[in-house]
């Protein structure tokens, strides 16, 4: 029954079913997945169309701050623009339901002296609904406001309406927290990961001061900038894939995959099929169909290893994609086109490969573009101290333990030809590192090459003989090895080139813990 004065058009059984239409309408809204506030806004418009209630708001906690931003209006004419509407706890209506967690119902808006019509939303002779946003914890996350659109004696039907819609709203806002907490966990493990990933295979990844390395640094910070095809050379174990991966993640690609093969590794028509992917059905065991390192590539970078190893009827296969940036599947004639960089290296010499017609000349000149020629570590023998105790330090990683190398086994290491570069030299650091029980990799456990066949246990290398015994960069481990080295291994003779009795060199043998060579 209304009230005097109010107006009785709506009856209770019309209410009643307005307000379930609106619930089973709130939910199916609140079932499909959607941006928070689109799905907010469309929560008010139901109200609107069904429940019998006209302007409204959505009003969230902000986590960071604590205060109520407007996330969603419904009645104003124009959206809100610019900064949000908030409201601390206790600051006007809104605030106060957001303080005290109990809804505010009142007869006439204007009435009530917290009313600051911030948003000049609600009409001021009209009642008013606010109620709490409450979590499963019951925490208030939000505040659901509304005006019906008259004065009538439902007031109270109306507030339950916005309760139980408030609790199906708090859900929908606490999936969209969780979301969003782990959203923001998976962004920030994303950078974390590039900046991993950058450390990695960025310039610090590259060891050398020398004046060759340092050429190779500005050629990389130069052409990073810009799209254009790359052909590293230079030896076997010289580190050209590490210049490819600088190269890429120095490059505005390096939000993009670096996807890598060696040309080297498969025939023909294997490699044709993991270039350019391949349909099902395509050849025998092709079961499924399979995308191509070029597509896989797609944005970022494609590296080609071993470049100067594929066939000449291959290679007119890759000058087309090069070329036009296009390609089909094995087994498809649909044309695709890819956005790729490619960085290609070779130990080979392409110049003479192109004069014996091994090499198609148009081939070389597209993707000889940029030639950077990696120097081989015998060029460069002022880079061994870093690049060995990078290595090292690199090794005791792999194998869970301290490791350190002694200044006598740096310079033993500077008087190798390294033919097979740094490659080389992390392989015989590896190797010395398991001869090193105590984690120190000292001279005497230092093998270069397999030089020394058929020796039991690792062997002092030898020290040319005009060596001076009282050079002061000597320590005394090393000096009593040189002494041995010029002694061809004879205790009292190494003995008298020290001054020392046979008894006195026997005792430092013992207490360095120097291996003895048998010739």
């Amino acid at each position: 029954m209304a009230e005097p004065g109010e107006n009785p058009s709506v009856d209770r059984s019309e209410l009643l079913e307005s307000q379930l239409a609106s619930l089973f309408r709130v939910s199916q809204v609140l079932s499909h997945p959607g941006p928070l506030a689109d799905t907010l806004a469309q929560v008010l418009q139901v109200l609107y169309d069904h429940g019998e209630l006209h302007r409204g708001t959505v009003s969230l906690v902000d986590t960071q701050t604590g205060a109520l931003l407007v996330s969603a209006v419904h009645g104003q004419i124009s959206p809100l623009d610019g900064e949000p509407v908030r409201y601390s706890p206790g600051e006007g209506i809104v605030g106060a339901v957001l303080a005290r967690s109990e809804p505010v119902i009142l007869r006439r808006i204007a009435d009530d002296p917290r009313f600051l019509d911030r948003l000049r939303l609600y009409e001021r002779d009209l009642p008013f609904i606010g109620v709490p946003i409450r979590a499963e914890s019951g925490r208030t996350v939000g505040v659901l406001a509304a005006q019906p659109p008259r004065v009538d004696g439902w007031l109270s039907e109306h507030a339950s309406l916005l309760s139980m819609i408030a609790c199906l709203i708090a859900r929908s806002v606490q999936a969209a927290l969780v979301a969003e907490n782990e959203r923001q966990a998976l962004t920030a493990e994303r950078d974390s990961l590039r900046r991993t990933v950058r450390g990695q295979h960025g310039f610090d990844s590259i060891i050398g001061h020398s004046p060759p390395m340092q050429r190779i640094f500005e050629q990389v910070r130069q052409v990073a900038k810009w799209n254009t095809t790359v052909l590293v050379r230079g030896e076997s174990g010289t580190g050209k894939e590490l210049v490819a991966s600088a190269i890429h993640y120095n490059s505005p690609r390096a939000g993009g995959p670096l996807v890598k093969l060696n040309c080297a590794a498969l025939p023909d028509n294997l490699l044709e099929s993991e270039l350019f992917g391949h349909e099902k059905g395509a050849f025998t065991g092709a079961v499924n169909q399979r995308k191509g390192r070029f597509e896989q590539a797609h944005g970022g970078t494609l590296f080609l290893d071993e470049i100067g190893d594929i066939s000449p009827a291959f290679q007119a296969k890759l000058l087309r994609v090069l070329q036009e940036g296009e390609l089909e599947r094995v087994g498809s004639s649909q044309t695709l086109r890819v956005d790729v960089r490619m960085i290609a290296a070779t130990n080979r010499d392409l110049e003479t490969a192109v004069e014996d017609g091994d090499f198609r000349e148009d081939l070389y000149y597209r993707l000889n573009v940029m030639p950077i020629f990696m120097p081989a570590l015998r060029e460069r023998p002022e880079d061994i101290p870093d690049l060995a105790k990078f290595l090292v330090d690199k090794i005791a990683r792999q194998q869970g333990r301290m490791l350190a190398i002694t200044d006598s086994a740096i310079r033993t290491l500077m008087r190798h030809h390294w033919p097979g570069n740094v490659r080389e030299l992390e392989n015989c650091l590896e190797r010395s590192a398991i001869m090193s029980a105590n984690g120190v990799i000292a001279q005497d456990v230092i093998e270069l090459g397999g030089l020394n066949p058929g020796v039991a246990g690792p062997m002092p290398p030898p020290v040319p003989g005009g060596i001076a015994l009282d050079d002061p960069d000597l320590d005394e481990r090393e000096r009593v090895i040189a002494a041995l080295e010029q002694a061809g291994w004879v205790q009292a003779k190494a003995a008298r080139l020290l001054g020392m009795t046979p008894r006195q060199i026997a005792y430092r043998i013992q207490t360095l813990d120097i291996k003895l060579r048998r010739l």
